[in-house]
């Protein structure tokens, strides 16, 4: 397939929907089983992980529940490392078991800030599920439970994931291509 224009980029097929879908669920089998006869609250990050966490949320099979929050870790256009606000939490996670969606981790500073966060409520069990990991820039000491892809340091967009706004309803992953 030929490169596709988002915004003013060109972006290439990467991650096809056919082995997204198969992957998304290998990783719901994976929580199906590690939470069988418990009831997660599933904590999907918005924006970027909400085409991920529904995917996902029809593959378990087991009872959950799901939230939306958002987090702010921005001051301007830069990421500061440090969690600002988590917006959206309004119900007790003490004593749940809580599986926080994500759709990428980068360099791991924002979700290990949400990690301390969120342990401060002293939830029963916390992990961490990602659609897609970049370990060659993960730069804080985070514990991935559940990641669907290892990529590299490129920028990607679709399946959620957008630029500038843009991208987030491509069925596929593209990677940004250097060569148009």
């Amino acid at each position: 397939m030929d490169s596709i224009l988002v915004k003013d980029r060109y972006f290439k097929p990467f991650i096809p929907a056919a082995e997204i879908a198969q992957r998304v669920a290998e990783v719901a089998a994976r929580i199906s089983a590690d939470f069988e006869g418990r009831n997660p609250l599933l904590l999907a990050v918005l924006n970027g992980s909400f085409v991920f966490a529904a995917d996902l949320a029809r593959q378990l099979t087991i009872p959950f529940t799901i939230s939306f929050i958002r987090v702010s870790s921005y001051e301007g256009m830069a990421s500061t490392g440090e969690l600002k606000e988590v917006i959206g939490l309004s119900e007790s996670i003490e004593g749940r078991p809580v599986i926080i969606i994500e759709d990428i981790i980068d360099s791991g500073f924002t979700m290990a800030s949400l990690l301390e966060s969120l342990r401060r409520q002293h939830p029963a069990d916390l992990r961490v599920c990602t659609l897609l990991t970049k370990p060659g820039n993960l730069k804080a000491d985070v514990r991935i439970d559940y990641s669907a892809f290892n990529i590299p340091n490129d920028f990607i967009v679709g399946y959620g994931l957008d630029y500038d706004g843009f991208g987030r309803g491509l069925k596929e992953i593209y990677v940004v291509d250097t060569e148009a």
